[in-house]
């Protein structure tokens, strides 16, 4: 539960799970490059326009070049809390997942100004949201794949 626990922290704010896992250094840098990123990129902004259903305005305020750097800072920290909680040491692989979604959720930050479904244009933030399940999905296949092979060697 310790584990997941983290994983939660972390997903809320990047640095949080590091912090209980009394990971200060660590965690406390995180923190403040989620807050720089966030500034930066104007993230919060394109957030807030975004659930209002604004998802053009978000695209023109949000700035792309900083907001490329969010999804492996993001994805990296869930996986530095998941992994150096102190509960028994993690499933092998269990990196795959997190991975697999920091690339893939970056490959849509790239798309998102280009992709529009059904005529809808999801923008910077709910397209690379969507991005995220064929992360889970491709990591957690990768991931299996590798216990599979680990399993008849």
């Amino acid at each position: 539960m310790e584990r997941i626990e983290r994983l939660f922290w972390s997903i809320a704010l990047p640095g949080f799970g590091q912090l209980l896992n009394k990971q200060y250094v660590k965690g406390v840098l995180f923190v403040l490059l989620e807050v720089i990123i966030n500034v930066e990129s104007h993230f919060n902004k394109a957030i807030q326009l975004s659930f209002l259903g604004e998802t053009k305005e978000a695209h023109m305020i949000i700035d792309y070049q900083w907001i490329l750097f969010y999804p492996c800072l993001y994805f990296f920290a869930m996986w530095d809390a998941f992994k150096f909680a102190k509960a028994t040491p993690p499933p092998p692989y269990s990196f795959l997942p997190f991975a697999f979604c920091a690339y893939i959720v970056t490959t849509g930050v790239f798309y998102a100004p280009k992709v529009h479904i059904d005529g809808i244009f999801f923008g910077p933030i709910w397209f690379p949201m969507i991005c995220v399940l064929p992360g889970l999905i491709v990591g957690l296949l990768f991931q299996s794949l590798a216990l599979l092979k680990k399993r008849k060697t």
